[in-house]
């Protein structure tokens, strides 16, 4: 028989072979293809759909931020460019003010809340009587709405009748206007959320410890390290993917803060825009100044800005430790 012939033939499936029978020639499907297959049969809806509501946003405001768009979203608009990026970039009197101290803010409350949660992480690493009362206690501020945070820390904070005031005047130190200052607004801020998000760092590296493991310690105790040698040189290293994780996590959250600036300060950050960030400056624009276009496109610089920020941080993070 010609070669050709003999290809042919063995090729060919038997005739009455069922449809979707495994053919002589294919060895059978393995259980782990076949589950692989039957995960990605399952996940195909959800991420099909998680995907749009990614996609479908950031398309429909990179498109708006290339038209004039003014007064409603759905009004008449002309596609005018990069007019949208050129404008907020050369505006020095609110876009790059407030892309300072969304940077400013960002950075002074990530770096308290990680010094902050180490050490609580630290003190809490090894089990005592009270522990379980420690962590519930940690996790209240968590468990409240950045808008209740805002409105109880302004009744704390008041000027007049706060009880902060009262515990300043009763120790001899002079009244504080707080967030009722233009100067003082920001800093306040900036404590407020540390109040609110140190515990989760504090979690989020105690996590972390508790998976390390004890016999490298236990080696560098035996070689007689003290107690600070032990954490810089032996646990602070083994923490590392841990700490950068929890920094890259809380650094995006920071940048993104908006609530409790909003229900601190109101629009536009307070009388001169104290405490204005690029988000309250992006929702001014937007609901009210009714500037789609020119809001569009200062989201769009600030999703690039958050983005280069994470990129920068992971590989940092990646070079540090690698």
């Amino acid at each position: 028989m010609p070669a050709t012939e003999v290809s042919t033939a063995r090729t060919t499936p038997a005739v009455g072979t069922p449809v979707g029978a495994p053919r002589p020639d294919r060895p059978p499907r393995t259980f782990e293809q076949a589950n692989r297959r039957l995960k990605w049969a399952m996940l195909a809806p959800a991420l099909l759909f998680v995907g749009l509501m990614i996609v479908f946003p950031l398309v429909f405001t990179l498109d708006l931020s290339l038209t004039d768009a003014f007064g409603a979203v759905n009004a008449d608009s002309a596609h005018i460019g990069l007019r949208n990026f050129t404008d907020a970039l050369g505006d020095s009197r609110r876009f790059w003010p407030a892309a300072r101290r969304t940077l400013v803010f960002t950075v002074g409350a990530v770096v308290l809340e990680t010094l902050l949660g180490l050490a609580l992480a630290m003190l809490m690493r090894k089990p005592f009587r009270a522990m379980r009362w420690v962590r519930t206690i940690l996790i209240i501020p968590l468990l409240t709405t950045p808008v209740a945070i805002g409105i109880l820390w302004l009744l704390i904070l008041d000027p007049t009748n706060g009880i902060a005031n009262h515990l300043l005047s009763s120790v001899g130190l002079p009244p504080q206007e707080f967030l009722g200052s233009v100067s003082q607004s920001l800093p306040t801020l900036m404590l407020i959320d540390v109040w609110q998000w140190t515990p989760m760092m504090t979690l989020l590296l105690l996590a972390g410890l508790t998976t390390l493991p004890e016999e490298p310690e236990e080696a560098a105790l035996v070689d007689g390290a003290s107690s600070w040698q032990r954490f810089r040189y032996v646990i602070l290293p083994m923490l590392g993917p841990t700490l950068a994780t929890a920094l890259v996590l809380r650094a995006v959250d920071g940048l993104k803060t908006f609530d409790i600036l909003y229900a601190t300060k109101g629009p536009g950050g307070g009388s001169d825009f104290e405490v204005e960030t690029l988000n309250v400056y992006a929702y001014g624009l937007t609901f009210d100044y009714q500037e789609y276009g020119l809001a569009a496109a200062v989201l769009v610089l600030f999703t690039l800005f958050i983005i280069g920020v994470v990129v920068l941080l992971r590989r940092r993070g990646g070079r540090k430790h690698a």
